[in-house]
C-alpha cells in the first residue's frame, strides 16, 4: 500500500520547477499511475514497472521504499546515479524521521530537522561534483 506524505519542499537549484503542493501531488499521482500502468504492460512478471521518466528538460526517478512510501526526485537531463540519490535520502528518512518517537505517520516532516540537514549535506556534496 503506498503511503502520501506531505513532501517536503526543497529547491535545491536555481532552475527547478517551482511546485507547489497540489502541483507536487498531482506529479505524484501521476507517475506512480504510469509505473502501475507500465508494470501491467511488461512483457516480464513480476516487472517493478516504470521507475524513470526521461523528457527533454528533465528526468523524474522514483524509488519504492520497503515501507511503501514512493520518493521522487527530478534533475537535470545529465544527472547521473539519481537512483543511489533516492535510496540514501530513504536512509536518512529512515533514521532520522520514522525513528523519531514523536513522528507519527502522515505528519509533515519538520523542516530545519536533521532530515533537511542531511538532505541539504548531500545535496551541497552533489552539486560540488558537478
Amino acid at each position: 500500500r503506498s503511503q502520501q506524505h506531505p513532501p517536503p519542499k526543497q529547491d535545491f537549484s536555481p532552475n527547478a520547477a517551482k511546485l507547489d503542493t497540489n502541483e507536487q501531488m498531482q506529479l505524484a499521482s501521476t507517475f506512480s499511475g504510469l509505473a502501475l500502468i507500465m508494470g501491467q504492460l511488461a512483457p516480464s512478471r513480476p516487472s517493478s514497472g516504470m521507475q524513470l521518466l526521461e523528457a527533454d528538460g528533465f528526468l523524474l526517478q522514483s524509488f519504492d521504499s520497503p515501507t511503501g512510501i514512493k520518493f521522487f526526485l527530478t534533475a537535470e537531463p545529465d544527472a547521473k546515479g539519481l537512483d543511489l540519490v533516492l535510496r540514501e535520502v530513504y536512509t536518512y528518512y529512515a533514521d532520522y524521521v520514522l525513528k523519531n518517537p514523536f513522528y507519527e505517520m502522515d505528519m509533515p516532516i519538520q523542516k530545519g530537522g536533521k532530515f533537511c540537514q542531511k538532505l541539504d549535506r548531500m545535496v551541497a556534496q552533489v552539486q560540488d561534483r558537478r
